[in-house]
């Protein structure tokens, strides 16, 4: 089942995150990494939400993850599925499943990044299965 690209509103208003939408318009996945407690962690900031240390740096992320959950919402207008995945570098992000049958979807499945349009000069990382050869 094909599913339909639906617009996706959004507009980096956050300079703390700008370097983030910088390279995902370059087409790089970039996560923030604690040089203190050496965690990764999502949503890009500056202060460590593990151990609140300031010292925080960009590192290049694979892009590769498994969904821990998610939900199809199929009464929209066009259907879409929302999920958590899990990073493999540890990070849990909600974000969008797209380019893929929604009847496929379970629990572990191992997903990868793809970055989507979006209204604004960046694109928006979501993530797509990873199908197997």
């Amino acid at each position: 089942m094909e599913t339909k690209q639906r617009k996706i509103p959004f507009s980096p208003n956050n300079p703390e995150s700008l370097p983030f939408w910088t390279a995902a318009a370059e087409g790089k996945f970039i996560l923030r990494k604690c040089v203190s407690c050496q965690r990764v962690h999502w949503y890009p900031r500056a202060i460590c939400p593990f151990c609140f240390s300031d010292k925080t740096e960009w590192v290049p992320a694979s892009g590769r993850g498994k969904i821990y959950s998610f939900s199809i919402m199929r009464r929209a207008p066009e259907p879409y599925a929302i999920a958590y995945v899990t990073l493999e570098e540890g990070a849990t992000m909600l974000t969008n499943i797209v380019d893929c049958d929604f009847n496929d979807l379970k629990i572990g499945l191992e997903v990868k990044i793809v970055f989507k349009p979006s209204e604004s000069a960046f694109p928006v990382p979501m993530f797509t299965a990873v199908t197997v050869a």
